[in-house]
């Protein structure tokens, strides 16, 4: 249909606007690979879904535009959780490349089965994409971070997760009316189409609160004599250990303060250099851990054990913080520090 063309392309000049920017912006590194490959599956898959791809570029073109819900999933984590790009990160996208090329080279049967599974499983990729965009929200430090999370990217894992299960259903029962969310239809491509133009507008309008890295702790002469005041109140309750809270969020926090939560919140951001409140108060547990584990007393603790009681409520976001705050694992981290007070 040539409104649906005329749309798609729209995307697909947004989506590229996008990447280019992206490329020669001064972004942190895994902001713009993230951002970039990002953008270039999703130009692909929504030409080769609208049906413009060319006989000497069709396959490639349909190859790219597979790994795109997990590439939007490794973007998701690493601008809405602050995650470094680790090869971990890009593994649903490179699963879903593998099996983009087994479907280009099946048969039918076989070709509908993985067709059905790659929808499913992109459906499914999407869903923990949304999970991840709305748990952090509360305790989001950035105000325009945190609009933007149900407002754009929300809003696109919704409509990518519509699209597997309308690919998937289409297998079952094609022609049904949910082909009308089809990238070769003018409501699938319209939807995308505002997608990217939004994304596009995110990126080139917000930038830098929303991808800047970490600012680090400074003394800002614009401080107020009630910010100072604050943020002496925050140091003391959290150096009496107050971060021991169970379920310690920035509304009861604040409410711990006396102090309102927006108020709480930019002080954070802006003099503390934090981008989410999880991460504010894993700095406390974390430098708790490190003495635990260095401690010759505490040998026979497990890791567990120390993570659970410094309030983390499993093993692996323990293992996850603490790897990002001092590139080792806790193992690793008591091995080599009981190790080194065994030779003094």
């Amino acid at each position: 249909m040539p409104g649906a063309l005329i749309l798609s392309g729209i995307a697909v000049g947004a989506f590229a606007l996008t990447a280019l920017s992206v490329v020669r912006s001064d972004l942190r590194r895994d902001t713009k690979l993230t951002m970039s490959l990002l953008c270039v599956s999703a130009a692909a898959w929504t030409l080769t879904g609208s049906g413009m791809d060319s006989s000497g570029l069709g396959r490639l073109l349909v190859l790219l535009g597979f790994p795109v819900a997990g590439l939007f999933w490794a973007f998701v984590a690493s601008v809405f959780q602050d995650r470094p790009a680790r090869p971990a990160t890009f593994a649903p996208a490179a699963a879903f490349l593998a099996l983009g090329a087994m479907i280009i080279v099946a048969t039918p049967p076989m070709q509908a089965i993985l067709i059905t599974t790659f929808n499913v499983a992109a459906a499914i990729l999407c869903l923990h994409a949304m999970v991840l965009i709305a748990r952090g929200w509360r305790g989001d430090l950035i105000d325009i971070r945190r609009a933007s999370r149900l407002a754009v990217l929300g809003c696109a894992a919704l409509f990518a997760v519509a699209e597997g299960a309308a690919g998937a259903l289409h297998a079952i029962g094609p022609g049904r009316a949910w082909q009308s969310f089809a990238l070769g239809e003018p409501l699938g491509a319209g939807a995308v189409a505002g997608l990217a133009l939004a994304l596009g507008a995110l990126f080139l309008q917000a930038r830098a609160p929303l991808f800047a890295p970490l600012a680090s702790r400074s003394a800002d002469p614009r401080r107020t004599a009630a910010d100072r005041a604050l943020l002496a109140k925050l140091d003391r309750f959290m150096a009496a250990g107050g971060w021991r809270q169970e379920g310690l969020s920035i509304g009861a926090l604040a409410r711990e303060l006396g102090a309102q939560e927006h108020r709480l919140r930019r002080l954070i951001n802006a003099q503390l250099g934090h981008r989410n409140f999880a991460d504010f108060v894993n700095g406390y547990r974390i430098e708790a851990a490190k003495a635990r584990l260095s401690d010759p007393s505490q040998a026979e603790v497990t890791i567990a054990s120390i993570a659970f009681d410094l309030g983390f409520g499993s093993l692996s976001p323990f293992n996850r913080a603490f790897r990002a705050s001092t590139g080792s694992t806790p193992t690793v981290w008591r091995r080599d520090r009981l190790g080194a007070a065994d030779h003094d």
